[in-house]
């Protein structure tokens, strides 16, 4: 399962039952679970860890160090969970010394030519488009949906459940649930065919929609928007992780449409 042209650091350690194609290379200081299909030309780099079940397709690159100047070596990792299909030229960069390591979950979808910067953290269950890139210490929550082309700015979060329109940039944060796009970027409403796929119930989505409606349409400044959500709409899960995201928020939100 192992091609007589790829290369193995003898100090890589790599599980049972994977697939290696030829020029893959594999360096030191890595560690590769089981059941992984690595096509060609792929460039596993030190710091990587990989778990079980990936499929990595040509010319991805995980583990390279970061584009960041005030790298000087630390000893950091690039670890990606497990079932994650990472399509042709996808970069996942290692961490520095902020956080030591860059993240990707499980059971995420990174298309054709995503880039993951130093020390960012990418959710489970997301989809990535095609040349999105995401820039220094970002977080995507779970089960999100980013689409083509999209520009992330360093420190931003992406909510869970949520949709982002192609060919976005922002440098604010996008809350849960909803679907952001437009130029410049703002809240276009909720991503209710994503919620009713995901299976929330009516009455969920029924409460986030409250929540939202407060939040982008009352008018009221971020901090009165939020005593009033907490005062008049039910604390479900879905509406105190959409409070909380808020309150934590140190960019702040994207803004309402226009």
């Amino acid at each position: 399962m192992i091609s007589p042209l790829a290369y193995i650091d003898p100090e890589a350690k790599i599980g049972e039952n994977c697939e290696i194609g030829p020029f893959v290379f594999i360096d030191k200081n890595v560690v590769i679970g089981d059941n992984n299909k690595i096509m060609a030309n792929a460039n596993i780099l030190y710091g990587s860890r990989i778990g079980n079940g990936n499929t990595i397709f040509p010319g991805a690159v995980i583990g390279a160090v970061p584009q960041d100047l005030k790298f000087r070596g630390e000893e950091t990792t690039a670890e990606v969970g497990n079932n994650n299909t990472i399509r042709e030229n996808v970069t996942i960069n290692r961490g520095t010394a902020a956080k030591g390591k860059t993240v990707v979950g499980s059971n995420n979808l990174l298309m054709e030519g995503v880039h993951v910067a130093h020390d960012a953290v990418v959710g489970n269950g997301c989809i990535i488009g095609n040349s999105t890139k995401m820039a220094g210490e970002i977080v995507i929550d779970d089960n999100s949906i980013i689409s083509g082309g999209v520009l992330m700015h360093q420190f931003c979060r992406v909510g869970g459940y949520g949709m982002i329109q192609g060919g976005c940039r922002f440098s604010k944060d996008v809350p849960p649930y909803i679907i952001a796009g437009r130029e410049p970027i703002c809240y276009c409403g909720l991503n209710l065919v994503g919620l009713r796929r995901r299976g929330f119930s009516n009455e969920s989505i029924e409460a986030i929609h409250n929540a939202y409606r407060i939040i982008y349409q009352s008018g009221l400044n971020i901090t009165n928007a939020l005593a009033k959500v907490e005062a008049e709409v039910e604390m479900t899960p879905e509406v105190t992780y959409i409070v909380d995201f808020i309150k934590g928020s140190a960019r702040g939100i994207i803004p309402a449409g226009k």
